[in-house]
């Protein structure tokens, strides 16, 4: 199952509170159009058949596809000098 880093954990929430719905979620989906490529999106709620993760008071929603390519993976998230949010993907230990 897909885990996050703190960074990632904390940056899942900040973004979340943003939507102000009770129970919202980072939804990671698989690209149709680019292989290997997913979509991040604030989401209030799951999709059916979204798997839910929660680690550290961040909700993850992934799309079935998503899940199935993320199951052995890291999720870590940071800020560039830019300003800009950046996810990567890393493999568990």
């Amino acid at each position: 199952m897909l885990t996050l880093t703190e960074n990632a954990s904390m940056i899942v929430k900040e973004i979340t509170s943003q939507t102000g719905a009770e129970g919202a979620g980072l939804r990671i989906a698989a690209d149709p159009v680019m292989e290997d490529s997913f979509s991040v999106s604030p989401s209030e709620h799951p999709e059916p058949g979204d798997q839910v993760v929660e680690q550290a008071g961040a909700t993850v929603f992934l799309e079935d596809q998503a899940a199935q390519a993320l199951s052995d993976k890291v999720l870590d998230a940071g800020v560039d000098e830019a300003g800009n949010l950046q996810f990567a993907l890393g493999q568990q230990a």
